[in-house]
């Protein structure tokens, strides 16, 4: 029979795994790894360019954060600075992003399926909320929810529905997001829902919503 001892161990060890397996991006194990766009090789991430060949620039962008973007159809609009932006995010786990907010205008409910997100208010309200996944009562789809003014900071966890808005009718609102993840990704549930290509059926959406169907003919239509 095993040991208190050995148990403990294994219970160590499958932690250690556990970890490693729900980490956003894999840890670098060089100072860095300058993405090669050019490379012809597929990885999960994408190929290091040659040290030799690195430069300040492969670490910079002038992305202009500090102006404002004009908003979307629903009164957003995100400026997001990835590893596609600066190679040289490449395996550091890490992305930033602005958000401008048009007056009543909104972040849509989305997700993002391989980053945390923290986010600060630079300018103006937000309301703000992400709701919890189908994990047993009483925890399940819980909706937690803050008003954030400027200077305020509040954290989306990894993969959850979220989504920010903007209550005032007068004025526009501004945010920074940093995102723990390279390659964050983002899912607008109504796009991937409703906006498919090919559509999903209106037969398994009808019945997922629990409405009519030319409902959701008509919820397609819109995207």
């Amino acid at each position: 029979m095993a040991s208190p001892s050995s148990f403990l161990l294994l219970a160590v060890l499958l932690a250690l795994v556990s970890w490693q397996a729900t980490a956003s991006d894999p840890s670098p194990l060089q100072d860095f790894c300058v993405a090669d766009m050019n490379s012809p090789v597929r990885v999960n991430g994408f190929v290091c360019k040659n040290p030799m060949e690195v430069n300040a620039d492969n670490f910079f962008k002038a992305a202009a954060l500090d102006k404002p973007r004009v908003t979307n159809k629903v009164g957003s609009n995100v400026t997001l600075i990835n590893v596609m932006q600066i190679a040289g995010l490449n395996t550091l786990g890490i992305s930033i992003a602005r958000i401008d907010y048009a007056p009543l205008g909104q972040n849509p409910p989305h997700t993002h399926p391989r980053a945390t997100e923290i986010l600060t208010v630079l300018e103006g309200t937000l309301y703000v909320g992400f709701v919890t996944s189908n994990q047993p009562a009483p925890n399940r789809n819980k909706f937690l929810s803050k008003v954030l003014n400027k200077g305020d900071v509040f954290v989306f966890p990894v993969g959850l529905i979220h989504f920010q808005f903007n209550p005032n009718p007068h004025k526009p609102a501004v945010a920074i997001a940093a995102l723990s993840s390279q390659n964050p990704g983002a899912i607008t549930i109504a796009n991937a829902v409703f906006g498919s290509d090919p559509q999903i059926s209106d037969d398994v959406l009808a019945k997922a919503f629990q409405v009519e169907k030319n409902t959701i003919d008509w919820l397609q239509s819109t995207f």
